[in-house]
């Protein structure tokens, strides 16, 4: 089976992350974030997924390389934004397709059951079979009512409005390699959502009710949820053993004296200094913290160093490489660009 996912996002809502590293591969719980994806995959059948990437591409195939655990992993790059479905296209035209694929958008952490899906796909000799999951907020997601047979009624986008179901786009969809060729115009930037799906409804475009764990890690609190729901064993993942306050500990780090978690994350050399609190939050590789700070539900990426005395508040983000000065607070929510000042400079 072949998968294709849409990886080629700049991750603008994971700013400023996302600045020096792009969102496919940003540190979750110490791994890069399609590894979770692609192991998943590889439990379905999966033998080959091609990655469809456009912002900063090089990075991402720096990271993932040609093979993983067995699965065969290509690429595709797109050079302008082509939507959902334009870089499926661009697959189809570079030759890549097989006659049926998946499609997987790149920012969702998820234990659904695809084979189900599949099987639900081949059952109903559907042409297109979007995996749907029941969503407390629908205003964030296009929802998909379905006739009783799970054919699909409608495809409608975020609204506002009352939602006529509480099933939504899980972004994992069955495709059979003819709507590619006959409903996605080659050469611009296509929409599944707004322009596919809606075309299909009439032309056998099937729901499948999945079940499991479902989040999209494409905001900041997403993001830290994400984290500490793979931290409490809450989606399936091969993850080291974390420590008794369910925190994971990278190689290298001095957190002698210091107090560090619940649900946290160090990555690899991180040093957090005596008398500091760190609770819920993730600290990227090599970041520094000196003495009686606090750190809470905050997320800071590679290289920041953190004055004596600091206080990160809940929600905070800060950028790689800056520093954040003695005695400062950085308030909830607030974002540091990378290599900023806040204060007097950190040595």
């Amino acid at each position: 089976m072949q998968a294709l996912v849409l990886a080629g996002g700049e991750g603008t809502r994971l700013r400023p992350l996302t600045y020096t590293i792009p969102k496919p591969v940003i540190p979750l719980a110490g791994r890069p974030f399609l590894s979770f994806m692609l192991d998943w995959l590889g439990s379905h059948g999966v033998t080959e997924v091609i990655l469809s990437c456009g912002f900063r591409s090089e990075s991402v195939r720096d990271v993932l390389g040609d093979i993983h655990s067995g699965m065969r992993l290509r690429y595709v790059v797109e050079d302008e934004p082509l939507g959902t479905a334009g870089p499926v296209r661009l697959a189809f035209d570079e030759g890549l397709l097989e006659e049926r694929l998946l499609v997987l958008n790149g920012d969702v952490l998820t234990d659904i059951d695809l084979s189900a899906q599949l099987a639900r796909h081949e059952e109903t000799a559907a042409a297109a079979t979007l995996a749907l999951i029941s969503a407390e907020d629908t205003a964030s997601y296009g929802v998909v009512p379905t006739h009783d047979d799970g054919r699909v009624e409608a495809f409608l986008e975020k609204s506002d409005g009352p939602a006529p179901t509480n099933r939504v786009n899980a972004g994992a969809y069955v495709i059979e390699r003819e709507v590619i060729e006959r409903h996605v115009p080659a050469g611009r930037a296509v929409s599944f959502e707004r322009e596919v799906f809606p075309a299909l409804v009439d032309k056998g475009l099937f729901g499948y009710p999945a079940e499991g764990y479902w989040v999209d890690i494409g905001t900041p609190e997403r993001y830290l949820e994400a984290t500490h729901d793979l931290l409490a064993g809450r989606v399936p993942s091969t993850l080291p053993a974390r420590d008794e306050t369910g925190s994971l500990i990278g190689e290298g780090c001095l957190t002698a004296g210091a107090h560090v978690g619940p649900q946290t994350v160090l990555g690899r050399l991180c040093s957090v200094g005596s008398d500091s609190r760190v609770e819920r939050s993730v600290l990227h590789d090599r970041v520094l913290v000196g003495a009686d700070c606090v750190l809470q539900d905050s997320v800071l990426a590679e290289g920041v160093r953190v004055g004596d005395g600091a206080r990160i508040e809940p929600g905070a983000m800060v950028g790689a490489g800056a520093r954040i000065g003695d005695g400062e607070v950085v308030p909830a929510d607030s974002r540091i660009e990378p290599g900023a000042r806040v204060g007097e400079a950190v040595a």
